[in-house]
């Protein structure tokens, strides 16, 4: 009996405590965004104390304020100009450019990239992980013998960070769940309910 309530109340509370440290994790790293402010224009110098999420204000204002000047004519022009400067500088031009062919990928919706949710062996041979298809660069496919696909296995509960592999497409197995609830399942270390209503007995245990 003592086991079950204290099972009951850890599906209760770990899904509760992973989701508040997530959230803590993401405002306190948009909250940064105030550092740009001059010092007398932060909110510890105008009302002498610190107020989470101000910064997660900014930033989403800043990000929807520059989609807005960026839609028009005159938007377009000072980005390309922005990246003319940019690939003049050689080492911030790979970096940039790696990184905008990713985030263009994940959030425009163009290309195959990330689109597939995979089953790869990972870490070893008898286990299976999660894992992203994307590409293999057109300079390694020639050296790989057969069928390869490119794979980002990311970790938990931190999806950004990760491992890139090359794997036998023969080796993978490609499931039907969309790239978000595999998200999901990452960020929640597989603690994420079912989409399907189940009920009470079916989400505590013992009953």
């Amino acid at each position: 009996m003592i086991k079950r309530y204290f099972l009951t109340g850890l599906l209760i509370w770990v899904p509760l405590g992973i989701t508040v440290w997530v959230l803590k994790l993401l405002i306190g790293s948009m909250d940064q965004s105030l550092l740009l402010l001059p010092e007398r224009l932060r909110p510890e110098s105008w009302l002498g104390m610190s107020l989470p999420g101000l910064g997660t204000i900014l930033t989403i204002g800043v990000i929807l304020l520059t989609g807005m000047l960026t839609t028009n004519i005159v938007g377009q022009r000072l980005i390309r100009f922005w990246e003319a400067v940019l690939a003049r500088i050689p080492v911030v031009k790979s970096i940039y450019y790696s990184v905008k062919q990713v985030s263009d990928t994940l959030f425009s919706g163009k290309g195959e990239a990330f689109r597939k949710v995979l089953l790869v062996r990972y870490p070893h041979p008898e286990a299976w992980s999660l894992a992203f298809q994307t590409a293999v660069p057109r300079d390694v496919a020639p050296e790989l013998e057969g069928e390869y696909v490119g794979v980002f296995i990311p970790t938990t509960p931190s999806p950004v960070n990760g491992f890139y592999f090359f794997v036998r497409k023969s080796d993978t197995i490609e499931i039907n769940i969309s790239v978000d609830d595999a998200l999901k399942y990452i960020v929640s270390m597989g603690v994420m309910a079912s989409s399907k209503k189940e009920s009470p007995s079916g989400i505590y245990p013992g009953d």
